[in-house]
């Protein structure tokens, strides 16, 4: 009788353990829809493209402030593509190496220096920040991993929109341009 209770209990064990391990496996593997795995996707691309405009504005920017964003650009974008990966992998996306930047924007930039690059990816760096702010709102009210990522890295597009609309502000100032 005793060796029955010990297999009942040892059963009842081994059925837990399975139940917990299934239901932490699924944790891992959530659900997405195709819009928040599309959008995953997407941002890992921006976040790539975050990091090489950020490249590029160390190497050639002209002014200290745009040093200075290019080199918050490459650290912030740097860690949340790492905590969009894990995301994606955790909804069964594969993680992109592509970049969003056009080759228009990219002929442009390369074309320019000085204070003409300034402007150029500054207001680059404005415009593509307010439509990833957008998609990041939409996105942060998903229960799942891409939501809980979106709703983490929102902070950081803010900071960096600010940022960006500060230098524009003050590269207008600057040269006496008031172009938006």
């Amino acid at each position: 009788m005793k060796h029955m209770n010990q297999m009942a209990t040892l059963g009842l064990t081994l059925g837990l353990a399975i139940a917990v391990a299934a239901a932490g496996a699924h944790a891992l593997t959530q659900e997405a829809d195709a819009t928040s795995k599309a959008f995953i996707k997407t941002a890992i691309e921006g976040n790539n493209t975050g990091i090489d405009l950020g490249k590029r504005a160390l190497s050639k920017g002209q002014s200290n402030a745009i040093k200075q964003f290019g080199q918050t650009l490459v650290t912030d974008r740097q860690k949340v593509n790492e905590e969009a990966k894990t995301a994606a992998n955790a909804v069964g996306v594969k993680p992109p190496d592509a970049t969003l930047v056009t080759i228009a924007t990219l002929a442009k930039l390369n074309a320019q220096s000085g204070t003409a690059f300034d402007r150029s990816l500054i207001e680059a760096m404005v415009s593509d920040h307010r439509k990833d702010i957008k998609a990041y709102q939409e996105q942060s009210g998903k229960d799942n991993a891409v939501g809980q990522y979106a709703k983490q890295t929102l902070p950081t597009l803010q900071k960096h929109l600010q940022e960006a609309e500060r230098i524009q502000q003050q590269l207008n100032e600057t040269t006496g341009s008031n172009r938006r």
